[in-house]
């Protein structure tokens, strides 16, 4: 009944090799990687208005218009840093591994986990946002705002479940739409005002100034408008995600993204001055200039409906990039090795479960409220921005090479923008949550090294010297086939060939291959330790251990059916932390739950304690 739900909601299993099918290209690239960056524009005019229109009134328009022009320079520093590292670090992995490779293991951590915190606030920020598009629209929907963020998370978890194939079509198309009809927005608004003459009325009460321009209220809005660059990193991040040439699909795919992010967000923030748009709680910016632009036409639901699309569609840039992330943190051996894998269509299907999970407890806890999930949003982001363009600083004035002057200027400059930038977001939003980023990034840190503490130990108390050799044990006259199931060449599987030398002569080692490079580290292992005894290698097209083995099995069986049950010998890790069993797969469980269904297969489980 399971396999069947499974399959109806997230498709058939796929084969391995269509991995390279399941990548997109620059058309589809641009909507899944850049919708976070796209559809921050909705909403980070308004952020700046926040903070402006209570304290000085009228002065707003014209001092976020200013605030709107310094984040359009950041972007574009941004942009260029970027192309930069997406040319010399191929594989994905953006600040994480740029930090870690030029800065060391401590800073790859933190961008790292201030990236793990961005991807999770990007889906419940996101998603939030879009919910609020939407009961703008339809008042009556306000009071269910919370049930409709996590029924929207829980689509985009099963979209995204499906690949990136069907998820690129699924949630590509809306964010084209929304480019499209934001466009129609600005021209008509900017017609409408300055060759037809219509005069604004707006729709809210402009607050009296109650205050004065000053230094920090400008860099508070400044900060506030910023969350319109959270997604620029997406593009370096996901690589991997592209089709050959992936760096140069990726690079035009960044281009495309700042020249799109310019016209909104500068679009909507000249409008928003012309037309005195006033934040409130139940009619966004962009809903007010769209009433104002078309009124309560067909044009301007659209406008809605494309608007809470786009910022739902925002959450897929995370569901993209978060699980990579989680795979090249986990690969490294800082996150649980559980997230290197992927799932039935070939997406790493852990990472997208946990983001659903952490997304979906943000939601909650903060009611679906953007205004209070925003000041914790921004400041994880350029955290990473930070290290990203300090790393490549780094590596240009340590590498040299053709052109790193100017290379090492433009990452220097990066680096000390975006640095004054999360000085400015950290001091002004502190107060308002973003205290909590910071006491959470240092946690990850800690997690994530003792995670790594556990594997290196695991590691160190498996390793199997040459001198360790099989026992030459007298065996019975017996013989019926025994495999032991490998993985690996360790002390683990010494004892239970060990141990199978005492139960018959006639042993196989049986591998089952999910990853070529671990198979071909196993084969050429086999071969300098020489363990006696014959190694047969199964590749398993879809990534599942159980068909392999069984059909293996049913063969000998066919071959020598005189020689009677077949035991089969799992060798099983015993963890004396429970946090530990975490952090490994436990497959021996599984394999043995199924096995235990067969009558004519004996499963003998060979405990090896590792200590801590």
């Amino acid at each position: 009944m399971f396999s069947i739900l499974r399959r109806l909601l997230i498709g058939e299993t796929l084969k391995s090799e269509q991995l390279s099918h399941e990548k997109f290209n620059v058309f589809w690239g641009l909507p899944i990687l850049s919708s976070d960056a796209i559809s921050s524009v909705a909403y980070a005019g308004e952020e700046i208005l926040w903070v402006l229109v209570g304290a000085i009134g009228l002065l707003s328009y014209r001092y976020m218009f200013y605030a709107a022009l310094c984040i359009v320079l950041l972007l574009f520093i941004l942009v260029f840093s970027y192309r930069q590292t997406i040319d010399n670090y191929p594989c994905g992995g953006g600040s994480y591994i740029v930090a870690k490779d030029n800065l060391g293991t401590v800073p790859g951590l933190i961008a790292g986990g201030a990236l793990s915190i961005d991807y999770v606030l990007t889906v419940a920020v996101s998603i939030s946002a879009g919910t609020a598009a939407i009961t703008s629209a339809i008042p009556a929907l306000l009071p269910y705002k919370v049930e409709i963020s996590l029924l929207i998370i829980l689509l985009m978890t099963l979209g995204n479940l499906r690949g990136i194939h069907d998820s690129s079509r699924i949630f590509g198309v809306p964010t084209y739409f929304f480019i499209l009809s934001v466009a129609i927005l600005i021209v008509t608004g900017l017609v409408k005002y300055f060759i037809f003459g219509y005069v604004p009325t707006p729709m809210y009460n402009i607050p009296p100034a109650t205050e004065s321009i000053t230094l920090f209220l400008f860099l508070k809005a400044f900060a506030s408008g910023c969350t319109a660059l959270t997604g620029v990193e997406a593009v370096s991040n996901g690589i991997p995600n592209f089709k050959e040439p992936a760096q140069k699909h990726a690079k035009i795919v960044l281009g495309l993204l700042a020249l799109v992010v310019l016209f909104i967000f500068g679009g909507l923030s000249y409008l928003a001055t012309i037309y005195n748009a006033v934040p409130a709680a139940d009619k966004t910016v962009v809903s007010q200039i769209a009433q104002q632009v078309f009124g309560k036409t067909f044009m301007y639901y659209v406008i809605q409906f494309t608007t809470a699309l786009i910022l739902i569609m925002a959450a897929n840039t995370a569901y993209a990039d978060l699980p990579l992330l989680l795979s090249l943190v986990g690969r490294d051996g800082y996150a649980p090795r559980q997230f290197t894998k992927r799932g039935k269509r070939l997406s790493f299907s852990n990472g997208i479960i946990l983001l659903w999970a952490a997304a979906s407890f943000l939601i909650l806890v903060f009611k679906g409220d953007t205004h209070h999930l925003m000041p914790l949003y921004a400041v994880g982001v350029f955290v990473s921005f930070t290290l990203s363009q300090a790393g490549m600083f780094k590596k240009w004035i340590t590498g040299k090479g053709n052109g790193w002057r100017h290379k090492a200027l433009i990452n220097g400059l990066g680096a000390l923008v975006t640095l004054f930038t999360v000085i400015i977001i950290g001091i002004t939003k502190f107060f308002h949550g973003a205290w909590i980023v910071c006491i959470l990034i240092p946690c990850f840190v800690v997690v994530m090294l003792r995670i790594k503490n556990h594997y290196n130990k695991v590691a160190q108390q498996l390793k199997l010297s040459k001198n360790e050799r099989p026992k030459e044990l007298v065996t019975p006259h017996n013989d019926a086939e025994v495999v032991i199931l490998v993985e690996s060449l360790n002390k683990s599987f010494l004892k239970a060939l060990n141990y199978s030398k005492t139960l018959s002569s006639n042993i196989v080692a049986f591998h089952v291959s999910l990853d070529e490079e671990a198979t071909e580290k196993l084969v050429q292992r086999w071969e300098e330790y020489n363990p006696g005894i014959e190694l047969v290698i199964k590749k398993s097209p879809y990534r599942d251990v159980m068909s392999p083995l069984i059909e293996f099995i049913e063969g000998e069986e066919k071959k020598h059916p005189d020689k009677g049950d077949i035991t089969v010998v799992i060798t099983q890790f015993v963890i004396t932390k429970w946090w530990h069993n975490i952090l490994h797969n436990q497959t021996a469980l599984f394999i043995k739950s199924s096995l235990y269904r067969r009558r004519d297969i004996a499963v003998l489980t060979v405990p090896y304690v590792i200590e801590e």
